[in-house]
Protein backbone atom coordinates (compact mmCIF):
# COMPACT_ATOMS: atom_id res chain seq x y z
CA UNK A 1 0.00 0.00 0.00
CA UNK A 2 1.38 3.66 -0.65
CA UNK A 3 0.98 5.86 1.72
CA UNK A 4 0.64 9.26 0.92
CA UNK A 5 2.96 12.57 2.58
CA UNK A 6 1.64 13.72 5.60
CA UNK A 7 1.06 17.68 5.76
CA UNK A 8 4.05 19.30 8.32
CA UNK A 9 2.61 20.65 11.12
CA UNK A 10 5.22 23.03 12.11
CA UNK A 11 6.06 21.72 15.58
CA UNK A 12 8.93 19.71 14.16
CA UNK A 13 12.24 21.61 15.00
CA UNK A 14 14.36 20.09 12.13
CA UNK A 15 14.29 17.95 8.99
CA UNK A 16 15.74 15.06 10.41
CA UNK A 17 12.34 15.23 13.19
CA UNK A 18 10.24 15.41 10.27
CA UNK A 19 11.51 12.51 8.41
CA UNK A 20 11.71 11.09 11.44
CA UNK A 21 7.95 10.92 12.25
CA UNK A 22 7.39 9.80 8.31
CA UNK A 23 8.85 6.97 8.65
CA UNK A 24 7.28 5.81 11.78
CA UNK A 25 3.94 6.74 9.91
CA UNK A 26 5.31 4.10 7.35
CA UNK A 27 6.16 1.29 9.59
CA UNK A 28 2.45 1.48 10.57
CA UNK A 29 1.21 0.39 7.38
CA UNK A 30 3.80 -2.61 7.62
CA UNK A 31 3.30 -6.54 7.25
CA UNK A 32 4.99 -7.36 10.11
CA UNK A 33 2.58 -7.12 13.52
CA UNK A 34 6.20 -6.22 15.64
CA UNK A 35 7.25 -3.44 13.13
CA UNK A 36 4.08 -1.62 13.37
CA UNK A 37 3.49 -2.10 17.28
CA UNK A 38 6.94 -0.72 17.61
CA UNK A 39 6.50 2.39 15.78
CA UNK A 40 2.91 3.15 17.56
CA UNK A 41 4.98 2.72 20.54
CA UNK A 42 8.13 5.20 19.32
CA UNK A 43 5.00 7.38 18.30
CA UNK A 44 3.75 7.29 21.60
CA UNK A 45 6.83 9.10 23.24
CA UNK A 46 6.40 11.96 20.49
CA UNK A 47 4.23 13.72 22.44
CA UNK A 48 1.59 16.20 19.82
CA UNK A 49 3.11 15.00 16.74
CA UNK A 50 2.51 11.35 17.77
CA UNK A 51 -0.81 11.70 18.58
CA UNK A 52 -1.62 13.29 15.28
CA UNK A 53 -0.61 10.68 13.75
CA UNK A 54 -2.06 8.07 15.26
CA UNK A 55 -5.33 9.59 15.26
CA UNK A 56 -4.95 10.15 11.82
CA UNK A 57 -4.33 6.49 11.24
CA UNK A 58 -7.60 5.57 13.71
CA UNK A 59 -9.72 7.54 11.53
CA UNK A 60 -8.77 7.62 8.32
CA UNK A 61 -11.23 5.30 6.37
CA UNK A 62 -9.26 3.85 3.65
CA UNK A 63 -6.35 2.67 6.73
CA UNK A 64 -6.10 -1.48 7.29
CA UNK A 65 -7.73 -2.57 10.08
CA UNK A 66 -4.17 -3.83 11.72
CA UNK A 67 -2.74 -0.54 11.38
CA UNK A 68 -6.03 0.54 13.51
CA UNK A 69 -5.07 -1.91 15.71
CA UNK A 70 -1.55 -0.53 16.01
CA UNK A 71 -2.52 2.92 16.66
CA UNK A 72 -4.43 1.85 19.26
CA UNK A 73 -1.46 -0.01 21.05
CA UNK A 74 0.39 3.70 20.43
CA UNK A 75 -2.92 5.72 21.94
CA UNK A 76 -2.70 3.38 25.22
CA UNK A 77 0.64 3.39 25.67
CA UNK A 78 1.11 6.87 25.94
CA UNK A 79 1.90 8.82 29.14
CA UNK A 80 2.26 11.95 31.33
CA UNK A 81 0.42 14.09 30.34
CA UNK A 82 -0.74 12.89 26.81
CA UNK A 83 -2.65 10.23 28.51
CA UNK A 84 -5.27 11.91 29.21
CA UNK A 85 -5.80 13.29 25.61
CA UNK A 86 -5.21 10.00 23.96
CA UNK A 87 -7.93 8.89 26.25
CA UNK A 88 -10.43 11.60 24.99
CA UNK A 89 -9.23 10.37 20.93
CA UNK A 90 -10.24 6.61 22.31
CA UNK A 91 -13.43 8.27 24.03
CA UNK A 92 -14.34 9.97 20.40
CA UNK A 93 -13.79 6.82 18.31
CA UNK A 94 -16.15 4.94 20.66
CA UNK A 95 -18.92 7.47 18.74
CA UNK A 96 -17.74 7.26 15.64
CA UNK A 97 -19.55 6.15 12.17
CA UNK A 98 -17.21 3.36 11.25
CA UNK A 99 -17.51 0.05 12.98
CA UNK A 100 -13.39 -0.79 12.34
CA UNK A 101 -12.84 2.13 14.35
CA UNK A 102 -15.20 1.69 17.10
CA UNK A 103 -14.54 -1.95 17.12
CA UNK A 104 -10.24 -1.04 17.52
CA UNK A 105 -11.55 1.57 20.22
CA UNK A 106 -13.57 -0.46 22.34
CA UNK A 107 -10.99 -2.96 22.58
CA UNK A 108 -8.16 -0.32 23.21
CA UNK A 109 -10.51 0.79 26.33
CA UNK A 110 -11.18 -2.67 27.43
CA UNK A 111 -7.33 -3.41 27.71
CA UNK A 112 -6.68 0.25 29.48
CA UNK A 113 -9.38 -0.56 32.08
CA UNK A 114 -8.51 -4.02 32.59
CA UNK A 115 -5.08 -2.88 33.38
CA UNK A 116 -5.73 0.27 35.84
CA UNK A 117 -7.98 -2.77 37.43
CA UNK A 118 -4.91 -4.69 38.12
CA UNK A 119 -6.84 -7.50 35.99
CA UNK A 120 -4.41 -9.30 33.37
CA UNK A 121 -5.60 -10.54 30.02
CA UNK A 122 -6.47 -13.73 29.42
CA UNK A 123 -4.04 -15.06 27.73
CA UNK A 124 -1.52 -13.68 30.49
CA UNK A 125 -2.80 -16.63 32.69
CA UNK A 126 -2.34 -19.44 30.60
CA UNK A 127 1.55 -18.36 30.14
CA UNK A 128 1.88 -18.61 33.73
CA UNK A 129 4.41 -20.67 35.00
CA UNK A 130 3.41 -23.86 36.96
CA UNK A 131 5.17 -23.57 39.97
CA UNK A 132 3.56 -20.08 40.15
CA UNK A 133 0.02 -21.57 39.26
CA UNK A 134 0.66 -23.43 42.25
CA UNK A 135 1.55 -20.51 44.42
CA UNK A 136 -1.12 -19.05 43.71
CA UNK A 137 -3.55 -21.66 44.38
CA UNK A 138 -4.24 -22.53 41.25
CA UNK A 139 -2.95 -25.96 40.64
CA UNK A 140 -3.53 -28.03 37.31
CA UNK A 141 -0.41 -30.32 37.43
CA UNK A 142 -0.75 -33.63 39.45
CA UNK A 143 2.41 -33.88 41.51
CA UNK A 144 3.16 -38.12 41.95
CA UNK A 145 5.97 -39.96 42.74
CA UNK A 146 8.36 -41.27 39.95
CA UNK A 147 9.42 -44.97 41.04
CA UNK A 148 13.64 -45.16 40.81
CA UNK A 149 15.21 -47.63 38.46
CA UNK A 150 17.41 -49.67 39.76
CA UNK A 151 21.14 -48.16 41.07
CA UNK A 152 23.09 -49.87 38.95
CA UNK A 153 21.40 -47.76 35.89
CA UNK A 154 21.96 -44.71 36.99
CA UNK A 155 25.61 -44.93 38.04
CA UNK A 156 28.33 -43.31 35.86
CA UNK A 157 30.95 -45.39 34.51
CA UNK A 158 34.28 -43.88 34.87
CA UNK A 159 36.30 -44.37 31.29
CA UNK A 160 40.14 -44.98 31.83
CA UNK A 161 41.96 -42.55 29.84
CA UNK A 162 45.17 -42.66 28.81
CA UNK A 163 47.00 -39.54 29.35
CA UNK A 164 48.44 -37.48 26.59
CA UNK A 165 51.66 -37.22 25.44
CA UNK A 166 52.85 -33.74 25.38
CA UNK A 167 56.32 -32.88 22.86
CA UNK A 168 57.89 -30.20 22.90
CA UNK A 169 57.31 -27.31 20.57
CA UNK A 170 60.23 -26.77 17.80
CA UNK A 171 61.12 -23.62 16.35
CA UNK A 172 61.86 -23.31 12.28
CA UNK A 173 63.88 -19.70 11.99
Amino acid sequence: MRVEQRKVSGRETSEAATKLLEKLRERLFFGDASARRCAAFKLSWMQEDGLDILKEILFKNDTPITAKYAAGYGLRSMNGRMKKMALEVINEGLSYPNSSVREVCSHTLRLLTDRAEGRAPLHAETRASPRRMVLSGVSRIAIRDIPRRSPSSTRLRRVQRKPAVVRPRVRVH
